[in-house]
């Protein structure tokens, strides 16, 4: 069909999930191994709106949408990078886990963070 695999959409929303906390100072890596800290998925949404062709350049945008002590929701939106052509748009909800997977309040120095930049945009990538 030349399109590519619609699992792939997630993909995108990890790494621009991943590239999001990157740009507001900080690695996910550091949040599980220096303060474990972990953000669990619990759901995930995506509503297909273009196909994405194989080897089609596409952007990634994220954002925070909503924070709260022990969960966090993100946004994303995919899009031709030629045109700007909405491609996919999609949501993650995460509940904040220690290393046992027990819910807990997200550390204060993430929490301030996040919640600054709820309703931003960024983690635009290509």
């Amino acid at each position: 069909m030349g399109v590519v695999y619609h699992s792939n959409h997630f993909i995108w929303f990890e790494v621009g999930r991943v590239e999001l906390l990157r740009q507001l100072g900080f690695s996910y890596r550091d949040m599980e191994a220096k303060d474990k800290c972990f953000i669990a998925v619990a759901e995930a949404k995506c509503r297909y709106r273009a196909p994405v062709r194989y080897d089609e350049e596409i952007l990634v945008r994220t954002q925070l949408l909503n924070v709260r002590d022990a969960v966090i929701h993100f946004g994303y939106e995919l899009r031709r990078a030629e045109d700007g052509t909405l491609l996919a748009d999609g949501e993650t909800t995460h509940i904040v886990t220690n290393a046992d997977m027990k819910i807990t309040a997200l550390p204060e120095k993430y929490l301030n963070v996040f919640r600054a930049a709820v309703g931003k945009r960024n983690g635009k990538l290509s």
